[in-house]
């Protein structure tokens, strides 16, 4: 009956160094004819396309990765932020800053810290998610606001914003868009059925649990939760970091993306 030989550790290791570090055998030289076939025009082709595909898909699942978890481009279509940010205003948005979300999970990434009043958003407008928005902070849940003749209090403080512009401050339209802030007034504020919102007047409401407050700089000319409501924490995509690139549209104009471009804004930090 055979018997099992005893391994010597050392023995076992200097025999596979041996062979690693033998010469190749001659099966595996180099022929002429292969070298021959490995230098034909189609297959220098082929090797090449495939070079390019792997870097390429390597490219683009970096590139998706950074867009999902990191920063994301976004542009300023609207007025809502003028004196701040302006239209035709390029941003990257930092998407990590409050937990990106992962995509196809509706699960999110640990928050490096939660958005503080003063803060610049950029969401998915609860009436459309399918739409991005960008505005600024100014309550958060447990927050009282109220705006007295365009002035904005918070928990009962007149609040002191050197970045709000005001392009026609006379005006005080009560559109019926109004109307959903009854439902979250103060229990000591005037009776729902006498209460009669508008832009420059309106409150004093509490900000729900999860739920954020957010208004435009130009307040005159944003469409902004005065409208249509909080913002849940959930819709937040991100803070902006600066603008990469910047131009003023005209329809009227060719290429006004370059003629019109102010490349004064390029680099300028948001906030």
């Amino acid at each position: 009956m055979a018997r099992a030989r005893r391994i010597d550790g050392a023995a076992t290791v200097a025999y596979f160094y041996d062979y690693m570090t033998a010469p190749t055998p001659d099966f595996d030289l180099v022929t002429p004819d292969r070298e021959r076939r490995r230098k034909h025009p189609a297959v220098v082709a082929l090797r090449a396309l495939y070079d390019w595909a792997k870097s390429l898909s390597l490219a683009l699942v970096l590139f998706f990765l950074v867009r999902a978890f990191l920063v994301e481009a976004f542009k300023i279509p609207t007025g809502s932020m003028e004196g701040t940010l302006l239209v035709g205003d390029f941003l990257l948005v930092n998407k990590l800053v409050y937990g990106a979300e992962v995509p196809l999970t509706g699960r999110r990434l640990p928050a490096l810290r939660e958005p503080t009043v003063g803060d610049i958003l950029v969401f998915q407008w609860p009436v459309d998610p399918a739409v991005n928005f960008v505005k600024r902070l100014v309550g958060v849940p447990g927050d009282t606001l109220s705006m007295v003749d365009g002035v904005l209090f918070r928990n009962g403080k007149a609040q002191w914003e050197p970045y709000v512009s005001r392009v026609d401050p006379d005006a005080d339209p009560a559109a019926e868009e109004f109307r959903w802030q009854r439902e979250f007034l103060v229990r000591h504020a005037t009776a729902s059925p006498s209460y009669h919102p508008s832009r420059n007047n309106w409150g004093p409401l509490e900000v729900p649990t999860k739920h954020f407050f957010v208004l435009g700089d130009n307040r005159d000319n944003s469409l902004d939760s005065r409208y249509w409501g909080f913002v849940a924490d959930s819709l937040v995509r991100g803070s902006p970091m600066m603008v990469y690139y910047s131009f003023s549209p005209d329809s009227a104009t060719n290429f006004d993306w370059f003629r019109r471009a102010r490349w004064q804004r390029i680099g300028e930090r948001v906030h």
